[in-house]
């Protein structure tokens, strides 16, 4: 099912929701909860509640790219900016 997912959610077009959908679909429920995310030339801006979570998407910020990129394609997130808000 998973492929499935990225190959119906890769072919749609890019908005911001299909974005936010793969962003709630890489990082789960908790990271999602603690974050907005803007992506703008191919950088997703993630704004984080505090410095803690901050940090924990920094940490994870290569995996989660790699996560993004089957639902999103290849070219579509260069990296992540991660601020507190």
């Amino acid at each position: 099912m998973p492929n499935a997912l990225a190959a119906v959610l890769r072919g749609a077009p890019l908005t911001p929701d299909k974005v936010a959908f793969a962003w709630r679909t890489t990082v789960g429920p908790a990271v999602d909860r603690v974050t907005t995310i803007e992506l703008k030339d191919q950088i997703l801006h993630v704004q984080a509640k505090d410095a803690a979570w901050r940090r924990e998407v920094e940490r994870s910020a290569g995996m989660i790219c790699t996560r993004l990129k089957p639902l999103l394609g290849d070219d579509v997130v260069r990296g992540l900016e991660v601020t507190v808000g």
